[in-house]
């Protein structure tokens, strides 16, 4: 049996959030040991519990993300690993307990048209034109998902802007382009009238948010925590400065505090 699966491709072992009870079910409905995926943990923020496929059973273990002296390292048990990726392609030759890691489990995408066009303005986003068809791989969080379109490209969308859809369903394509035609969301058109407010601004997280390990650039948000709005993006992906670091952040997770000023208003 293969043990060649591609350890450094985490859209196809991520699966983010997800209960340990559904984990279980997926992989009982494979017929192969070995087989594996890699979940959210439901009790600590920011760890990850390795979920495997061993005889009759599904083993779930957790994997801390401990920082040590400014990097942060992946620990399993008695061992330690740089990041996910050397994590997994350690167990590809040892075993867990019954079985060493074989494939991740398989995804069944989600089938979604997009309602607007999205142009997207960072190196993860995936563009789309309205009327397209996306595959759904990860709901990383509410309102951002990694995606597929037809040509193979992956990347992050915005969920306002997609709808889903049943491609086994007679006819329901048809009516999912046609009904793209409604007015955007509520919280699209709330953005859309704060980018005429002035900036820098600040504004107040009303929803947590631990960012994925792998990137770099976003903003660890707490209950509370006030950040400073210096750039917002039309495709909802906002940057700010919080504690002295520089990221970005979903628009969803924050809201103004500061008395919104038009310039006539400005006072000389």
């Amino acid at each position: 049996m293969t043990l060649s699966f591609d350890s450094k491709d985490q859209n196809s072992w991520y699966f983010g959030a997800m209960s340990r009870q559904e984990a279980t079910d997926l992989l009982m409905s494979e017929r192969e040991g070995g087989v594996f995926l890699v979940r959210d943990s439901n009790t600590i923020i920011g760890d990850y519990v390795l979920c495997v496929r061993e005889d009759a059973k599904v083993s779930h273990y957790i994997i801390n993300r401990v920082v040590q002296a400014d990097k942060v390292v992946f620990r399993i048990g008695d061992q330690a690993f740089e990041d996910m990726p050397e994590l997994l392609d350690f167990y590809k030759l040892h075993y867990l307990d019954t079985t060493p890691l074989r494939r991740p489990a398989t995804k069944s995408l989600e089938c979604v048209v997009a309602k607007f066009d999205f142009e997207g303005s960072d190196q993860e986003d995936l563009p789309f034109k309205k009327g397209e068809i996306l595959y759904v791989i990860n709901k990383d969080e509410d309102q951002w998902w990694t995606a597929k379109n037809t040509r193979g490209q992956i990347g992050q969308i915005p969920v306002p802007y997609v709808q889903k859809i049943d491609p086994n369903q007679q006819g329901c394509l048809d009516r999912a382009i046609l009904s793209s035609t409604q007015p955007l969301p509520a919280e699209s058109q709330l953005k859309k009238s704060n980018l005429h407010r002035r900036l820098p601004a600040h504004a107040r997280v009303k929803q947590p948010r631990v960012p994925n390990a792998y990137d770099k650039t976003a903003l660890k948000l707490e209950m509370g925590d006030v950040i400073k709005v210096t750039k917002m993006n039309i495709n909802g992906q906002w940057e700010g400065e919080l504690r002295g670091k520089v990221g970005h952040f979903p628009f969803t997770h924050v809201e103004f505090i500061d008395p919104e000023v038009s310039p006539g208003d400005e006072q000389a």
